[in-house]
């Protein structure tokens, strides 16, 4: 698992990085050479998904999502032990089905492609399909431990 999860950091920093180099490059060309970068903005914009939806797996994963620790502090032990997982049990229904909506559109719109750059619309939203059926998995391995650990924040 470990080796999935540092592959998936070097895609995500290489989008990143790819995020940073387009824009750069697009200053650079129309302020210095006077030559218009075709598609920039398209693919600024599919590197910008990409990033969100590729790393959110590893946000999942190390339990960084959101959470209410004041609120959670607050309760008893065991309400919070139930609360925990019951975040578990609606991440997995909430990005399964995302990740199940994303694959039925991806499966009608085969023939669909971005208008400048002519992206395939399957690998325009395969970032979405990877990032919340990831996210579903690691969501349904966390059920056996949930990772919310109580982290409040508060100063």
């Amino acid at each position: 698992m470990r080796l999935l999860e540092r592959v998936l950091t070097i895609v995500v920093v290489t989008v990143m990085s790819g995020l940073i180099i387009v824009p750069t490059a697009q200053v650079i060309m129309r302020g210095v050479f006077r030559l218009p970068f075709i598609g920039a903005e398209e693919l600024t914009r599919f590197l910008l998904i990409c990033l969100v939806f590729l790393s959110y797996p590893l946000v999942v994963g190390h339990g960084e999502n959101i959470v209410m620790g004041e609120l959670k502090a607050a309760m008893p032990k065991k309400a919070r032990a139930i609360v925990n997982v019951a975040i578990s049990v609606v991440a997995i229904a909430v990005t399964g089905f995302i990740g199940w909506v994303t694959a039925s559109n991806i499966t009608r719109n085969l023939a669909n492609a971005t208008p400048t750059l002519g992206i395939p619309f399957w690998i325009f939203l395969g970032a979405t399909l990877f990032g919340f059926a990831a996210a579903a998995l690691i969501h349904l391995l966390h059920l056996r431990k949930p990772p919310q650990a109580d982290k409040n924040v508060a100063v």
